[in-house]
């Protein structure tokens, strides 16, 4: 059991609103998945609703069962059934009737597959970008076992950002993580999408986990060796007693130093930085959207944080 008390920054409300609303009722229809849901995440009001247009979602594919069991995730370990021919088209169709500008897809862990689910994740990719080009899709994958070859069927099927997170300092990869993912592993495919394409990367860190500040900094210097362009920071929040303690409550003020610190120092050309802030986060899709249309980065920095 967590032993600090949660503080009053950490409150939400639960989402809701007609367009929650009818999101939730399309993927229901299509029998999809979200990690917005699956994984409780706080933000899923904001970003299913959007500010300045129609908003974004992340789709979970290929089940919403996994064949990891990380110490901090909701998502449930073992059971693993066949993947759904139909769920790229469906996921597909779901985003062309919401009408969202910004795709997120990511995935439970498929080891039990023979090429680890990469080619239903590539699928999907093709399925979206088909119907319209114009849709900006990033996919947060899995490691693929630092299989070169799969993690090229992501990078061959042409999505706008490529997203893979290390989610803790080198010193932390277990408990907080399966055994079977690692620190060197995640970082190889981010460094393998920067060194075979201009495709963005990005990648999230959780604090308040147990680790020290000068292993934050060395892992974000890490990242930004490794090419890695994008990078989010946000608390990580006990789902259940079974899962991983929290460790410390880490004050706002704190992200507000490594949001500096990544962004004025390391040269990241963003950085979402906060309590709340999620892997994938509204404010860093914005971000993405300004660079792609040509902004220069200040300005999209700016606009980004303006909505966040």
């Amino acid at each position: 059991m967590s032993k600090a008390r949660k503080p009053d920054w950490l409150k939400i409300r639960p989402p809701s609103g007609e367009r929650f609303t009818e999101i939730k009722q399309s993927l229901r229809e299509r029998d999809l998945h979200t990690v917005c849901e699956e994984a409780n995440c706080p933000n899923m009001g904001e970003c299913w609703s959007g500010r300045d247009g129609p908003g974004t979602a992340t789709f979970m594919l290929m089940g919403d069962r996994c064949s990891r069991g990380c110490n901090f995730c909701d998502v449930e370990t073992g059971g693993m059934e066949p993947l759904d021919p139909d769920e790229p088209a469906n996921v597909a169709d779901a985003v062309a009737d919401i009408g969202l500008d910004y795709v997120v897809l990511t995935s439970v862990d498929r080891d039990d597959l023979p090429d680890l689910g990469a080619g239903h994740f590539a699928r999907t990719i093709r399925e979206i970008k088909e119907r319209d080009p114009s849709i900006l899709v990033e996919c947060l994958i899995p490691d693929f076992q630092g299989e070169p070859d799969l993690v090229r069927k992501i990078i061959d099927a042409g999505p706008d950002v490529i997203a893979h997170n290390v989610e803790t300092v080198e010193r932390l990869q277990w408990p907080v993580r399966d055994r079977r993912a690692g620190y060197e592993q995640s970082l190889s495919v981010l460094e393998q999408v920067e060194r075979e394409s201009d495709i963005h990367t990005k990648t999230s860190l959780m604090l308040g986990v147990g680790e020290y500040a000068h292993e934050v900094y060395r892992t974000l210097s890490d990242l930004r060796e490794a090419g890695v362009d994008i990078v989010t920071l946000g608390q990580y929040l006990q789902p259940s007693r079974s899962h991983l303690d929290v460790s410390e409550y880490v004050h706002p003020d704190a992200f507000d130093t490594w949001q500096r610190v990544a962004e004025e120092e390391l040269d990241f050309l963003y950085c979402a930085s906060g309590p709340m802030v999620r892997s994938s986060y509204r404010a860093g899709e914005l971000f993405v959207e300004a660079i792609l249309d040509g902004e220069d980065i200040q300005r999209a920095r700016s606009r980004a944080r303006a909505q966040s």
